[in-house]
């Protein structure tokens, strides 16, 4: 079976550089404790591997609040300000993962919100990214990641407002976003914080999915760019299948099929998009 699998696919540089700090500081650690606030990211396969060297996942205040020593490791989703606060005042080791283009937007909304501006996140309500980004505005904040919430977001019009995205947004779904919140007559300025890797990954993996007679996503369930990359697969190639690895792979092919399509989420480590995509090669 012929195979087409994306350039980019698999980890983007923050991801990239998140795990390589985990990894370092185990390497560094002499035996002291490390954790990270929530998993590193969103790969089952990789905080598993994390968690069998040791490394524990602490998922909320309370429990970074009983740690008395110890390196906390803030991940490449970020967190909000106040768990830098807490971290500093426990004197907990703190290795910050946070992904540049995550802490840019970070600094952009606390700049803004400062200056008495409204704050407007496009991006998944309740994803750490949004969450981490919400936690460093100074006033009001809204979220909208559909079109029924951007039509009723009730921001006061006579107050400027920010808009910012999660990083891992869909593209178009941000651009149409912003038109209608424009259209409801909000004094805003918009940056579009969609880093570029995804905004290419995103690219490359509809393309793709034009060419082809079956199309795999390969990613973490939990993860909210390897969503995104399914459903823009999804309206390209009706045959697209969403697995986390390998196992997963189910596949009852048309007998029509000729060219299969691979591509991965930010968080796929490239030993699993491999072992698909010689799998595929090999059993059809």
């Amino acid at each position: 079976m012929e195979t087409i699998t994306a350039k980019s696919a698999g980890f983007c540089f923050g991801v990239k550089r998140a795990i390589d700090a985990v990894y370092d500081q185990i390497a560094a650690s002499q035996g002291e404790p490390i954790y990270t606030y929530g998993p590193i990211i969103h790969n089952e396969a990789v905080v598993k591997d994390l968690a069998d060297k040791g490394v524990c996942v602490i998922t909320d205040v309370e429990q970074l609040k009983a740690l008395e020593t110890g390196t906390v490791i803030i991940r490449s989703h970020g967190v909000a300000k106040n768990i830098h606060r807490i971290i500093a005042e426990k004197q907990l080791n703190c290795v910050d993962a946070t992904c540049p283009f995550v802490k840019r937007i970070h600094n952009i909304v606390e700049k803004e919100s400062k200056a008495g501006k409204q704050i407007i996140i496009i991006g998944n309500q309740g994803h750490p990214e949004v969450e981490g980004i919400t936690g460093w505005t100074e006033g009001p904040v809204y979220v909208a990641e559909s079109e029924a919430d951007a039509l009723r977001l009730s921001a006061d019009k006579d107050v400027s407002c920010c808009i910012v995205s999660q990083t891992t947004f869909n593209y178009n779904k941000f651009k149409d976003l912003v038109e209608i919140l424009k259209k409801k007559g909000y004094n805003s300025n918009v940056v579009n914080t969609i880093c570029n890797a995804t905004e290419e990954r995103q690219i490359e993996a509809g393309r793709i999915a034009t060419e082809v007679d079956v199309m795999i996503v390969i990613g973490g369930k939990h993860s909210s760019n390897t969503r995104k990359l399914y459903e823009i697969c999804r309206k390209e190639c009706a045959s697209t299948y969403f697995i986390q690895t390998l196992e997963d792979l189910q596949l009852d092919l048309p007998q029509t099929t000729a060219l299969i399509g691979i591509t991965a989420g930010a968080s796929t480590p490239k030993n699993i998009i491999e072992e698909v995509q010689n799998y595929v090669r090999v059993n059809f």
